[in-house]
């Protein structure tokens, strides 16, 4: 039997990670501040394997994975289920988050086209770049309230967001080195999903605009704003 999550209340979020270094102090103080999400950050072979059976009870997925292959299904027995996993996303109304280089993993997989929004994700990243961010729609419970920023981030250049049907666009940035759109929300089945672009290093996680729209994307995908 599994054992119970450690807020009632609170959103329960798996933090799906796997396939590209990142700031572990900086990662896991960016989760904990979020006083009423139960975040619970984890590799995607132990989310795919699910051990503990607590899959189905998360509010929202949340996806920080970067493995560039499509899952096969004569891969290697740990990536198995962790594709049968990623077939099953919207079939529950869990909420999908895609943060930062999630957004660029399974490159040629159509199934992470559709959950993104974006069917050509190829890109030409640069690092360190300090970007304007505007708010495109100022009314969206995601982002409503708040100011153009900046921020030093990792940037890509890639195809539109706002090109694809079913992208609701929220955050854009004029950025030369940088794909228009940084967030937006589609539907995915039955699940709604926020792509967020920004969140490469603690210099992003630190910053308040940015863990204001990541906080709020996440309680957007779980139905609690």
């Amino acid at each position: 039997m599994s054992r119970p999550f450690s807020g009632e209340g609170d959103i329960k979020a798996a933090v799906i990670t796997g396939h590209h270094a990142f700031d572990v102090p900086g990662f896991h103080a960016l989760f904990r501040g979020f006083a009423d999400v139960d975040a619970y950050v984890q590799h995607m072979e132990d989310w795919g394997s699910d051990w503990g059976k607590v899959r189905e009870k998360y509010d929202v997925h949340v996806f920080f994975h970067m493995p560039k292959e499509t899952p096969a299904e004569d891969g290697h027995w740990t990536m198995r289920p962790f594709k049968a996993a990623i077939e099953a996303l919207g079939e529950a109304e869990q909420g999908i988050v895609v943060l930062h280089h999630a957004i660029v993993a399974h490159i040629e997989w159509p199934l992470w086209d559709e959950v993104t929004g974006i069917p050509d994700r190829t890109i030409t990243p640069h690092f360190g770049e300090t970007i304007h961010v505007d708010v495109a729609d100022p009314g969206h419970p995601i982002t409503r309230g708040l100011e153009p920023w900046e921020q030093k981030d990792e940037t890509y250049e890639m195809n539109r967001a706002e090109e694809a049907d079913g992208n609701h666009i929220l955050l854009t940035t004029d950025h030369p080195q940088s794909m228009r759109t940084l967030a937006w929300t589609r539907q995915y089945k039955n699940s709604r999903v926020f792509c967020f672009e920004l969140g490469h290093d603690n210099e992003a996680y630190t910053n308040p605009a940015f863990r204001t729209v990541l906080h709020r994307g996440i309680q957007w995908c779980a139905k609690r704003i």
